[in-house]
Parts: C-alpha cells; sequence; structure tokens
C-alpha cells in the first residue's frame, strides 16, 4: 500500500452557509463568493499534481471539485470521482435547520448548549450521538456510523492501483467532516471547535493504516 498525501479542501460557500444551517446530505448551491472560492483554491493548487481526485456526491463538491480540476495544469484528471462515502454528516431531522438551534437541542439536556461547549468537554464525535438522540426520527448519523461510513472512502481511495509512493491525491469534503478527520488524526494538534474555511486546504499523510494531520485549514 502507497504513502501518499491527501488534499482534503472544504467546498465553496453555499447559500446555507450564509444562513448558518446545517447541510448535510442537503444540497443547497454554491453563492458567487463560492464559486471564487473555489476558483481560488484552484489557482493555489493549479501546479500540484494530482493522480486522482474525489468528492462527495453534493452539488457543492462536485462543483467545487471541477473548478479546481479544471484549473489544474499539472494533472491529467477530467473529472473527479463521485461517492456518497464521502459525504457530510447525515443530519437527519435537523437537515435545514438553524445551526446553533440544532446544536442546542442537541446539546442543553446534557448542559452543553453550543457545539463548542460539547466538543470542549468530549468531542465532535459525542456532538454526533447527541445529534442523534436529540433528533425525534433518530435517523441522524451517530459517531459510529459515521465513521463506517467515511472508513469505507478512504478505503476506496487507498485501494486505487494508480496510487504510488508520494503522489498526491485531492478529496472536496465538507467542514464537519473535516474536524472529525482533524480530531481523530490530528493528534490534539488544532482546534476543532471552529470549521475551516470554504476553499481551505487540509493536509493528510497516508501511510497504510497510518493517517496523520500535516497542515489544517490552509
Amino acid at each position: 500500500m502507497s504513502k501518499f498525501t491527501l488534499y482534503m479542501v472544504r467546498h465553496g460557500q453555499t447559500y446555507f452557509n450564509i444562513y448558518n444551517k446545517l447541510q448535510g446530505w442537503s444540497n443547497s448551491p454554491l453563492t458567487e463568493k463560492g464559486i471564487q472560492n473555489a476558483v481560488d483554491t484552484g489557482e493555489k493548487l493549479k501546479d500540484t499534481k494530482f493522480v486522482a481526485a474525489y468528492c462527495s456526491d453534493t452539488t457543492r463538491a462536485e462543483q467545487t471539485a471541477q473548478t479546481i480540476l479544471d484549473k489544474n495544469n499539472a494533472s491529467d484528471i477530467e473529472k473527479p470521482i463521485t461517492a456518497k462515502f464521502f459525504r457530510e454528516e447525515f443530519y437527519g431531522y435537523f437537515e435545514g435547520n438553524d445551526m446553533n438551534q440544532a446544536w442546542y437541542l442537541a446539546g442543553s439536556p446534557h448542559g452543553l448548549p453550543t457545539f463548542g461547549d460539547i466538543v470542549a468537554k468530549y468531542s465532535i464525535g459525542k456532538a454526533k450521538d447527541y445529534l442523534k438522540e436529540a433528533d425525534p426520527f433518530h435517523q441522524a448519523e451517530n459517531n459510529e456510523e459515521y465513521w463506517q461510513r467515511m472508513d469505507q472512502g478512504f478505503d476506496l481511495i487507498k485501494s486505487n492501483p494508480k496510487i504510488k509512493d508520494g503522489d498526491n491525491v485531492l478529496l472536496i469534503s465538507h467542514g464537519n467532516t473535516l474536524l472529525s478527520v482533524v480530531e481523530r488524526y490530528g493528534k490534539g494538534k488544532y482546534d476543532v471547535t471552529e470549521r475551516p474555511a470554504n476553499g481551505s486546504v487540509t493536509k493528510l499523510e497516508i501511510d497504510g493504516d497510518k493517517v496523520e494531520v500535516v497542515g489544517f485549514n490552509e
């Protein structure tokens, strides 16, 4: 299995981002600023050679990925590989709800009224568990369900025979997903209470089952 660098990019700004709404599996289009986020990131990465590119099957991720690939001078990838494994956390009943209100309903029964409060005391994983508990349909993903899906995505990438030692791979991702990955593999070096910027780059070194965050929110 090869050792490679995974460039995880948060999609460009969407309307739900502006309105502070949870958008897990929901689709909200990129704003003009969001399109520019993708263009700017594409410019930043235009000379980085990628041997493969992936994104979730949400329009915001697909559009961001395509914009970055179209601007890339060093790669010959025409389209990203899309997969549901890379979707944001599924928020269930709280899809499209005000973000602060949703996390209040999830955390306040435990004396933790904000997402930051839950993370500071426990973890992002615990926040996922609390949200599923608060969901009257219990359809939101808890931490175990979320990582079972995400790990399938990482396995999909690692099984790509085109990826060799020293290669770079692009993955267009989501805010909570980036925070979850950094919490899991960042060894406590990074602040995971604040969402990474739209269009920002987070880098992971992947060597078999060993994963290490080597750059966050760049």
